[in-house]
C-alpha cells in the first residue's frame, strides 16, 4: 500500500509542478498546482505515519491429565496417513484435513474405560 501511495504522490507532485510552471499568469492554475503539490506531500506523510501490521504466531499449549503417546492418524474417508500439517485447532476444537481426498472433520477423544 505504501508503494501505491508513493507512486500516486509522485504523479500528483509532477502534475502540480506542471500546473505551477505553466500557469501563464492564470491564478487558478497556480491554485490547482499548489493543491496537487499539497496532496502529494499529504500522501507521503500519511504513508510514513501509517503503522506497519505485525504478524504474530500464537502457540497453544495443552495440559494433558494422563499418559500420552503419539499415534499414527489416518483419514476416516480414504485411510491415508495424516501428518502434523493436517491437524489444526479452530475455535478450541481439533480438526483434521486430508490432503488427498480433501475431507475435513473434527477429532474427538474417545473415553478409555
Amino acid at each position: 500500500m505504501r508503494i501505491v501511495s508513493y507512486v500516486l504522490a509522485v504523479v500528483l507532485g509532477l502534475l502540480g509542478v506542471v500546473f505551477v510552471a505553466g500557469n501563464q499568469g492564470v491564478v487558478l492554475r497556480i491554485v490547482v498546482g499548489a493543491v496537487l503539490l499539497a496532496s502529494a506531500v499529504a500522501l507521503v506523510v500519511a504513508a510514513r505515519l501509517r503503522p506497519r501490521i505485525e504478524q504474530r504466531n500464537i502457540v497453544q499449549k495443552i495440559d494433558l491429565s494422563g499418559d500420552v503417546r503419539a499415534e499414527q492418524l489416518s483419514c476416516r474417508k480414504c485411510g491415508a496417513q495424516l501428518d502434523e500439517e493436517s491437524i489444526e485447532v479452530k475455535a478450541g476444537a481439533v480438526f483434521a484435513s486430508c490432503r488427498y481426498c480433501r475431507s475435513s472433520y473434527q477429532l474427538e477423544e474417545a473415553p478409555k474405560w
